[in-house]
C-alpha cells in the first residue's frame, strides 16, 4: 500500500470506513486462476462469469402427478372422457405426440408430451383402464414451463463471486463438471507471544495454550485460502523478522495475532515498520483497536490483536476486505440484521463498537438482541455460544431499550 504514516503511541486511529477505502483503493487482486472440479470448488472465486449453456428446465415439465391434457379437450365445469395412450414419468418420457381426445398419465418431473398444454392433477380424475374421467374446472397449468428457471445465455453468477455450496448445485444443473476460479491466496499464518503453548501441550507457570491460530485458520480456509501455519512465535525481534521476511517470499499474505499493542515486547508493528511500511495502524474499533496492516518485503500482513474476541472483531471488520480484494473476490459488506435492543447502554462516540450477544424472546414475543453479560476480550466461552455481534456506528453514543440495533449473525464470518 502507498503512503507511510509516522506512528507513536499518541496516533489517532482510523475509522474503520476509511481503512476500509485504503484497502479497497491500493492492494490488487491475484490474476492467476485454475481449473477445480466441483467437489473442490466451494469457498473459491470465480475467474469468469458463469454463462448458462442451456434452459432450465430443458423442456416443459410436470410439477405433479396427473394426466397431461389438449386444453380444448377440458371445457370448464363440463364432463369429459378422454382416451389414455400410456404414461411419462422422469427419465423416461412419452414419445408420441397427444392428440384430439387423448391423455396421458404423467409422473412429477416428466417431459410434457407434444400437442399437451397443461396437466390436472390426478386428485381431479378417475382413470378407468383406456379411459380418463376428468370433472371440474382445469385451474393451473401444473407445468414447469422451459427456460423458466435460467434462459440459455443468461449470466448466473458474477466474475469474483465467492462460491457456495448453493451455487455448486446450480453448477452441476447446468451440466459444469469444473469451474474456473482464481488461484487460492497463499496465506502464512503465526501466533506471537512467549506466554503460548500448542494445544496439547503440558503448560508452564504463566503460559496459555494458543487458541487463536485454529480460529483464525477456520476462518481463512472457509474464505478459500490455502494456509501455511508457522506456528508460534517467541517475543524476540530478530528471530520474528526472520521469520516473518521468510514467509514474505512464499505467501500472498502474512496474519498474525499478537505484538500489535504498545508494550515492551509487542514487536510485531515495529518490525512491519523496519521491512516495509505500516499504512493502517490502530483502527476506531472496540474491541480490535491495534489491528494493523501494512506490508513486510512487499507481502501484505495484516497484524491482530492477541486477545481471542479482538482478533476476531478485528478479522470481521478488516480481515474480510482484505482476503476478498486480495482474492479478487467481490467484497460485498456483510448483510446486517436489523433487531429491537433488548437492553440499555452508553458508547463512546468516534468509535465503532461491536457487543458479543445473543437472541432472545422480548415482549410480545418478539425477537431482541442482547449483549452477553461478559464482555471482556478473553471470555472464549461466550465466543462459543454466541449468536453474533451487535454493531454500534461511531455516532451512536445512547441505545435505549427497543430501538434498533444492527445485528451480525457469526455465521456471516464465514461468508
Amino acid at each position: 500500500m502507498a503512503g507511510r504514516r509516522e506512528h507513536s503511541e499518541r496516533v489517532l486511529p482510523l475509522l474503520l470506513a476509511d481503512a476500509l477505502a485504503a484497502i479497497r483503493a491500493e492492494f490488487s487482486p491475484l490474476r492467476d486462476h485454475e481449473s477445480v472440479p466441483l467437489s473442490r470448488a466451494i469457498g473459491r472465486v470465480l475467474a469468469n462469469a458463469l454463462t448458462s449453456p442451456v434452459d432450465l428446465p430443458f423442456a416443459d415439465l410436470s410439477a405433479v402427478d396427473g394426466f397431461a391434457v389438449r386444453d380444448p379437450d377440458v371445457a370448464v365445469g363440463a364432463r369429459v372422457r378422454l382416451r389414455l395412450l400410456g404414461q411419462a414419468s422422469a427419465g423416461h418420457p412419452f414419445l408420441g405426440a397427444i392428440r384430439r381426445g387423448q391423455a396421458i398419465r404423467i409422473l412429477t418431473g416428466a417431459i410434457v408430451p407434444e400437442g399437451a398444454d397443461r396437466v390436472i392433477m390426478q386428485e381431479l380424475c378417475t382413470a378407468d383402464g383406456e379411459v380418463l374421467t376428468f370433472l371440474g374446472a382445469a385451474g393451473k397449468t401444473y407445468c414447469r414451463r422451459r427456460g423458466e428457471d435460467v434462459h440459455r445465455g443468461a449470466q448466473v453468477l458474477e466474475a469474483g463471486h465467492r462460491l457456495l455450496a448453493q451455487d455448486i448445485v446450480i453448477a452441476g444443473a447446468l451440466g459444469c463438471n469444473t469451474l474456473r476460479v482464481l488461484k487460492q491466496l497463499r496465506v502464512g499464518l503465526f501466533s506471537t507471544g512467549d506466554e503460548l503453548r500448542e494445544p496439547g501441550f503440558p503448560l508452564g507457570y504463566g503460559q496459555i495454550w494458543d487458541a487463536n491460530r485454529c480460529l483464525l485458520r477456520g476462518l481463512l480456509e472457509h474464505m478459500g485460502c490455502e494456509v501455511q501455519d508457522y506456528g508460534i512465535l517467541r517475543d524476540e525481534p530478530h528471530d520474528m523478522e526472520v521469520a516473518f521476511s521468510a514467509a514474505a517470499h512464499d505467501c500472498d499474505l502474512l496474519v498474525t495475532s499478537g505484538g500489535m499493542s504498545v508494550g515492551r515486547e509487542d514487536h510485531v508493528r515495529s518490525i512491519i515498520g523496519r521491512r516495509g511500511t505500516l499504512d493502517i495502524w490502530p483502527v476506531a474499533i472496540k474491541p480490535g483497536r491495534p489491528v494493523g496492516l501494512g506490508d513486510i518485503d512487499t507481502c501484505p500482513i495484516l497484524a491482530l490483536p492477541g486477545n481471542p474476541i479482538a482478533a476476531v472483531v478485528a478479522f470481521a471488520a478488516l480481515g474480510r476486505t482484505v482476503v476478498n480484494v486480495l482474492s479478487g473476490a467481490v467484497d460485498a459488506a456483510p448483510a446486517l440484521l436489523s433487531l429491537p435492543a433488548g437492553f440499555v447502554f452508553e458508547k463512546k462516540t468516534g468509535v465503532r463498537q461491536f457487543l458479543l450477544a445473543e437472541l432472545r424472546r422480548g415482549d410480545g414475543d418478539v425477537t431482541v438482541a442482547v449483549p452477553c453479560e461478559r464482555q471482556g476480550t478473553a471470555m472464549l466461552s461466550n465466543l462459543a455460544a454466541t449468536s453474533g455481534f451487535i454493531v454500534l456506528p461511531e455516532d451512536r453514543s445512547l441505545v435505549r431499550y427497543g430501538s434498533p440495533v444492527e445485528f451480525l449473525p457469526m455465521s456471516t464470518l464465514l461468508h
